[in-house]
């Protein structure tokens, strides 16, 4: 009787597969979409941080034990920014997504925050981690967010700011 032949590249398919899920975590965050008026020609603006990885996003971070999402969003904001003169205004919506670490599936939610910047708002700092921070025309600000979610929210966060007179 005639062996089979192995099939080619089968050993390195099953040797770099994978492990399977072993657990699935539920990662409630929270943040914030930040804008201002421009002193030059009192547009709007928008705050954005470009992370690690060199995608434009919004600061956002993991709501602690015993803090209110509104509470994480204040000190996302503060730590991620340097904003400390803020007026959260209004809950924009949430956003879910889902990731692997490891043998994890991580389902993250995040609730997302109208944040009016007040005070000096060019007193922006960048965390060591991150790639960049800048305020953007909203137009330019919808054309650099990397993610879908947050981009039709940045879209509802101006129709509240033009309704509001802001």
């Amino acid at each position: 009787m005639q062996r089979p032949k192995p099939i080619k590249g089968l050993r390195k398919f099953v040797h770099n597969r994978r492990s399977s899920i072993q657990e699935v975590l539920q990662e409630p965050t929270a943040g914030g979409l930040i804008f201002r008026r421009s002193e030059i020609n009192n547009q709007i603006e928008f705050l954005l941080i470009q992370d690690s990885k060199g995608r434009w996003t919004i600061p956002k971070g993991h709501i602690e034990t015993g803090e209110t999402p509104e509470e994480t969003t204040a000190r996302e904001i503060i730590e991620e920014t340097g904003i400390v003169d803020m007026r959260i205004l209004d809950w924009l919506g949430k956003i879910n997504f889902r990731y692997r670490r490891e043998s994890s599936l991580v389902l993250m939610t995040t609730e997302i925050f109208l944040v009016q910047a007040t005070g000096d708002t060019n007193k922006i700092q960048k965390e060591d981690w991150m790639k960049g921070i800048k305020w953007f025309p909203a137009n330019e600000a919808i054309d650099k967010i990397e993610y879908e979610d947050i981009t039709k929210l940045l879209l509802i966060s101006l129709k509240k700011i033009k309704d509001a007179r802001l």
